[in-house]
This record gives structure tokens, C-alpha cells and sequence, in this order.
């Protein structure tokens, strides 16, 4: 006679033993997706994150299954094509890691490609009902993602409304985040972009307003730190960053933040950053700001405060720009300029420190230049300017109208203090410029070329001036 045994299987055993099976499964074949409620475990539906294999398809599968909420636990995930999120179609979607997972992007075009259908503008009565139910604010948080393809990208974005990215690294790749087309309020804090061959935050022919880049180390991207190109964008924040290196020697002149001349930038706030190399590439900045031809001096409303700007070529570079305000910066090791500024107009540069510290002391430090060429209406007060060499004047003004410099300190400077050229109905005005070198050399404290209606007066100069014609003087003996 056989002994019959029953075994009564309680709840919780079975989902154990449900749960191993299910993790059991060989890489690339689906998992027994996770319950509704619970984040989207990109293994549990045939990711391996192993490095080796391909882990296209499963991170796809994930996409697709419209759970939203996906998760990478730590590994390394290969993929060969961009893992794309429909957002009309997947709905809202996350992407997120503790920082523990790689992905490695071994194909052409973006590793994670957001596609939106947004048309509209920030204003809420412009933003359709399916936008708010499927599309707003996918995030990606606690990645980090890896080029091994010369056209692999981090992050594309098109169509988007409150993209959000943050503590992101992208590396190895052509650009870390690329947004075209037409995005609204993004906002990308707390990122690495490093070491890309081409830019790290690339705003590439995209209409966008309201973005925020906050707390990002933005570093040694070949074809520029943050470029907008032939780009319409609006309210631009750039706040807290460390903006360094972003050019190379081989490459097009390029900017660790380049505005190019292609689109239309206004309302754009460089605040609290540092921003500096690479000395050794021809033409480079450290902001770099070009006005669009078509619209002459018509854009702008740019802030550039509390910066720290150093080893460029130029320090702060504008070009056919309007309505800019420089103030509270510190400037050293502009090899060719601290600031340059042509052909632009309502300008005001306030109090900020242009100076060569001896703690950084190179004897190749540049020529620490400050030139305004072909310039009018343009403030000129507060400056503090110390050392620069090999330069005509320290602060050069040519061609300029109406420009106004007061209350400004030139110090220890080759050649000259202030040269005034061809300047019109123009005042400088108490300022201190002296040179106490022992081995000053030729120098001049101001001199004029041309111009007329212009007034110089109550400035305390150690040296007489070269003054030209048509123009009234009245200095303040030292």
C-alpha cells in the first residue's frame, strides 16, 4: 500500500518560488513583468546587463509595455540602436538608476531617443489634454551612458514638454544631450557631460523656452560645452556650473558656451559658473554670444554675473549683441582679450575684477585686453583692471559712440591706461589710471586718436595724456 503526502503551498511560498523561476529565465527571453504598481525592472523583461549582450530588444520590450516606470539595476547594458520612447503612445515614462548602471550605446544615434507631440508653447491653454495625460515630464535620473560608436549620442529630445534630466553622465559619445526640433521647460541639473568629441549640451536648431541647466560639470567636450546653433531659444539659465575645456586644438573655433549667430537667443542669465581652458585653441571663449545677421541688434536681455573666466583666448566674446549686462565677474588670463564686444549696442559692463594674480602667474598670461570696436550706447563703470601686457591700451575703445565710462581703476598696464579712437560724444570720466612699475617703460595713461564731442575729465592720471582735438579736458593732478 503507497502512503499518500499532500503539501499545502501557502501564499508567500508560491510567490517565492514564482519569483525565482521568473528571474531564472535565460538572458534575451522575457521575464514575468512586475505587478502593476511596481517599477519596471528592465531585467524582468530579458535585459541580461552584462556588457556582452545586446539588450535592445529587452530595454525596448520594457519601453513598449507602457508600465512608465522603468528601472536599470546595476550592470552594464549594450545596445546597438536608440531605445525609443513614443510618449503619446507609451504615456508617461521614467528612466531611471542609482547611479549603478551603464549604458553602453555600440550604434549610430542617440542610446535614448524621446519623441513627443507638443506644438505649443509654455502657456498653458496652448498645451493639448494628451500632453498632460501622456507626455509631460518623462525623466531620466541616476544614469550613466557610454559611446563605443563615433555616432553614438546620450540623450535626444524633440517635441517634449517638461523634460527633466538629472545625475547623468554621458562620456565617450559625439554629444551628451542633444535637443531638436521643439522642447518646452526642460530642465537638466546635476549632470556629467564629459569627454565627448562634440558638444555636451547641444540646443541644435531647436525652438525652446524656459530651460534650466543648474549644478552640471559640463568638461573636455570637443565641440563646445553649451552650443545653441541656428537655434530660437528663450529664458536660458545657466547656473552653477563647471563649464572647462570644452574645444579642441584640431577642431572649428568653439566656446565652453557659444551662442552662434544662426537663430534668435534672448532672455538668456549666465550666473555663478566657472568657466575656463583651453588658452591653446585657436579663437576660443568662454562665452562666446553672435547676433543673428538677419535681425541685426534686436535680441538679447543677457545677464553674465558672478562668474569666474579664465585661460581662453577671450574671456567673454559678443558679437552684434544688444541689451547685455557684465557685472560681478572675475577675469584672468584673456590670452588675446578678458572681454572683446563689437558691433553691439546697450551694453553695460559694471564693476568686475580684470586682474594678474601672481598665484597664477605665467609669463606667457596673455595680453588680458578689453576692447569695444564699432560699438554705441554702452556703459562702462566700476572696472578694476590690473597688468595687462603687450597690448596698445589696456581698455581700447574704437570707432565707438556714446559710450560712457566712469569710476574705473587702470593699473600697472603696457603702453596705455585708455586708448579713445575715432569716438564719438563720448565721456570718461573719474577714473584712477597710473602705472608704478619700476621698469614701466614708454607709457601713456590716456590717449586719443581722432573723434569728436567728446568730454575727458576729473581723472587722476600719473603721467600727461595724449589728447587729440575736439575734445575737453579737465584732469585732477595726482
Amino acid at each position: 500500500m503507497t502512503a499518500r503526502v499532500s503539501f499545502h503551498v501557502g501564499a508567500p511560498v508560491l510567490l517565492a518560488l514564482l519569483s525565482v523561476l521568473t528571474h531564472s529565465a535565460p538572458a534575451g527571453e522575457p521575464r514575468q513583468p512586475p505587478p502593476a504598481g511596481e517599477s519596471a525592472d528592465v531585467c524582468r523583461f530579458g535585459a541580461a546587463g552584462d556588457g556582452v549582450t545586446d539588450d535592445t530588444a529587452a530595454i525596448q520590450r520594457a519601453v513598449d509595455s507602457g508600465r512608465g516606470d522603468l528601472c536599470f539595476p546595476r550592470g552594464i547594458y549594450r545596445i546597438t540602436r536608440p531605445i525609443t520612447v513614443d510618449l503619446s503612445r507609451h504615456g508617461p515614462v521614467s528612466l531611471s538608476g542609482s547611479g549603478t548602471a551603464r549604458i553602453v550605446m555600440a550604434g549610430p544615434g542617440p542610446a535614448v531617443r524621446f519623441v513627443g507631440t507638443h506644438q505649443g508653447t509654455a502657456d498653458p491653454p496652448t498645451v493639448q489634454p494628451n500632453v498632460w495625460e501622456h507626455e509631460r515630464m518623462p525623466t531620466v535620473d541616476g544614469l550613466e551612458i557610454v559611446g563605443d560608436h563615433e555616432e553614438a549620442v546620450g540623450i535626444e529630445a524633440a517635441g517634449t514638454m517638461q523634460l527633466i534630466i538629472t545625475r547623468l553622465n554621458v562620456r565617450g559619445a559625439l554629444h551628451g544631450i542633444h535637443l531638436v526640433k521643439r522642447n518646452r521647460n526642460v530642465i537638466v541639473s546635476n549632470c556629467h557631460l564629459y569627454e565627448n568629441r562634440g558638444v555636451g549640451l547641444f540646443l541644435d536648431g531647436v525652438n525652446l523656452h524656459q530651460i534650466n541647466v543648474a549644478g552640471c560639470h559640463v568638461s573636455y567636450n570637443g565641440g563646445g560645452g553649451i552650443v545653441l546653433r541656428s537655434a530660437d531659444v528663450c529664458n536660458l539659465q545657466i547656473t552653477g556650473c563647471d563649464i572647462e575645456a570644452n574645444m579642441s586644438p584640431e577642431g572649428a573655433p568653439t566656446a565652453n558656451v557659444l551662442v552662434d549667430g544662426g537663430g534668435v537667443t534672448a532672455e538668456l542669465a549666465i550666473t555663478g559658473c566657472t568657466l575656463q581652458h583651453t588658452h591653446t585653441c585657436p579663437e576660443s571663449a568662454n562665452v562666446r554670444i553672435v547676433g543673428p545677421d538677419r535681425q541685426g541688434r534686436t535680441w538679447g536681455n543677457v545677464t553674465i554675473t558672478g562668474n569666474v573666466l579664465s585661460d581662453s583666448q577671450i574671456g567673454i566674446d559678443l558679437r552684434k549683441t544688444r541689451g547685455v549686462v557684465i557685472v560681478g565677474n572675475t577675469f584672468w588670463k584673456g590670452y588675446q582679450y578678458n572681454l572683446r564686444v563689437t558691433d553691439s549696442s546697450n551694453v553695460v559692463v559694471g564693476p568686475n575684477l580684470f586682474d594678474r594674480n601672481p598665484n597664477y602667474w605665467d609669463p606667457d598670461g596673455g595680453a588680458n585686453a578689453i576692447l569695444f570696436r564699432g560699438c554705441e550706447d554702452v556703459t562702462i563703470t566700476g572696472l578694476h583692471v590690473r597688468g595687462t601686457s603687450g597690448t596698445e591700451a589696456a581698455l581700447m575703445l574704437d570707432d565707438c559712440r556714446r559710450v560712457n565710462v566712469t569710476g574705473c581703476t587702470i593699473l600697472d598696464c603696457d603702453n596705455a591706461g585708455v586708448l579713445v579712437k575715432n569716438v564719438t560724444a563720448s565721456r570718461l570720466s573719474d577714473c584712477l589710471i597710473r602705472n608704478d612699475l619700476p621698469n614701466a617703460g614708454p607709457w601713456v595713461p590716456l590717449k586719443t586718436i581722432g573723434g569728436q564731442d567728446n568730454a575727458i575729465m576729473d581723472n587722476m592720471l600719473d603721467a600727461p595724456e595724449g589728447v587729440g582735438p575736439k575734445t575737453t579736458t579737465k584732469e585732477v593732478s595726482p
